[in-house]
């Protein structure tokens, strides 16, 4: 770790691992939406279970729609600070 070279390509490498664990991820959401979504209409289902899966469902949601919202207010802050550097042009 005391080498440069040797410890940006550990943490090249520990980036790329993360990156594929996020990908992995992302491939199993569908299926745990789908899950989610039978969980709530099945009427055999306790209902305390079908609960708990649309309150999954609407918190994440709502995650979804803030950090949607966060990601246009910095893409405008982005574009403003371009524009104040280039000066309006």
């Amino acid at each position: 770790m005391k080498e440069p070279e040797f410890d940006a390509a550990y943490r090249e490498a520990r980036r790329l691992a993360f990156r594929q664990s996020v990908a992995r991820l992302q491939q199993a959401s569908s299926t745990a939406v789908s899950l989610l979504q039978k969980a709530i209409v099945d009427p055999n289902a306790p209902y305390s279970t079908r609960g708990r899966a649309a309150e999954i469902v609407l918190s994440h949601t709502a995650k979804a729609i803030e950090i949607e919202d966060i990601e246009t207010r910095v893409a405008a802050l982005e574009r403003a600070t371009e524009l104040t550097k280039s000066g309006g042009k």
